[in-house]
């Protein structure tokens, strides 16, 4: 199977190329940004060996899906998704933090309770609390927004204002986004039968001063899941909850010894076990968004890309 890993594109007008975990970012003109969702997996902060068919499609259109559906609450950079993997937007110089919210004790959350911590990014966590529980409130928990190869790291908010990462001002907004964004979200998730239990939000500012969502939202990457149909039963018995999100991967990861952690070695994923996840990943697509995946042509994506990207350009020309 085709899978987009590193890309080359050498778009008209192109300035330079971040390339994220993930994505592949190009700047045109410092006016516009062209992001490329490849087929990369990324787990603990690691990019794994092999990638996962669809899945930079599946993300990519899970995001424009959910930027759209957000957009009337908070203003974002996206502009258009001219082919299956890629979406184009407005250039915005991004913040350095990323701003987390948790609905849920999961996850990071719960591996720091379970180890007996009792705050997080400055914030109370309950006593008596155990897995997957839900906060009285949404906690807000971010992170600091790591350069490559290292680790994202917990902040609070009074060291994120201190360190003048971002202004208090300017922090104050991402607060309110960041709530107002979860709101909807879990609002869109129980329309499908979901929790929203945790997610991320990435926020930059605009040549003109505007502060707008940018990057993905909402996604299997950055946000997890639980089916709602039965989450208190499970609750109640102890049992692990049935989860749409990339969890599966760290659990799987973390039976077999890996959590990104140095002179641990990344376990190999058979052919078998990369279509599992692939299947996956087109589960949370289709669970997430109501609608039927439908697979892009795999053939040559590199020229499709290409070619549809130069003629979105054209046509703004």
């Amino acid at each position: 199977m085709n899978t987009i890993n590193n890309t080359d594109f050498h778009f008209p007008g192109q300035k330079d190329v971040y390339k994220g975990k993930v994505r592949e970012v190009y700047n045109i003109d410092d006016t516009y940004l062209v992001m490329i969702a490849s087929d990369r997996l990324s787990a603990f902060d690691v990019i794994m060996p092999r990638q996962i068919p669809y899945k930079g499609q599946i993300l990519n259109q899970i995001a424009a899906t959910m930027l759209e559906a957000t957009r009337d609450i908070v203003p974002n950079w996206l502009i258009a998704c001219p082919d299956e993997n890629v979406a184009v937007g407005h250039l915005a110089q991004p913040f350095k933090v990323e701003m987390v919210i948790r609905g849920y004790l999961s996850g990071h959350a719960w591996r720091e309770y379970r180890d007996g911590k009792r705050m997080i990014c400055g914030v109370a966590m309950p006593e008596g609390m155990k897995e997957n529980d839900k906060f009285p409130e949404p906690i807000l928990t971010p992170s600091t927004k790591a350069s490559d190869g290292l680790h994202d790291e917990d902040i609070s908010r009074e060291d994120i204002i201190a360190q003048q990462i971002v202004s208090e001002s300017d922090y104050l907004v991402l607060e309110d986004y960041t709530r107002k964004l979860f709101q909807r979200g879990t609002e869109m998730a129980a329309e499908r039968d979901l929790i929203l239990v945790d997610t991320k939000y990435e926020f930059g500012k605009t040549s003109d001063g505007t502060i707008v969502l940018i990057d993905e939202i909402h996604t299997p990457d950055s946000s997890r899941y639980f089916y709602a149909d039965g989450y208190q039963d499970r609750q109640d018995k102890g049992e692990m909850q049935k989860q749409l999100s990339k969890e599966f991967v760290r659990q799987w990861l973390i039976q077999n010894g890996f959590q990104g952690l140095e002179g641990q070695v990344i376990p190999e994923m058979s052919d078998e076990k990369i279509n599992e996840i692939s299947e996956r990943y087109i589960e949370l697509y289709e669970n997430i968004t109501g609608k039927t995946f439908e697979k892009a042509n795999t053939d040559n994506m590199m020229a499709r890309i290409d070619r549809n990207v130069n003629s979105f350009f054209g046509k703004m020309d």
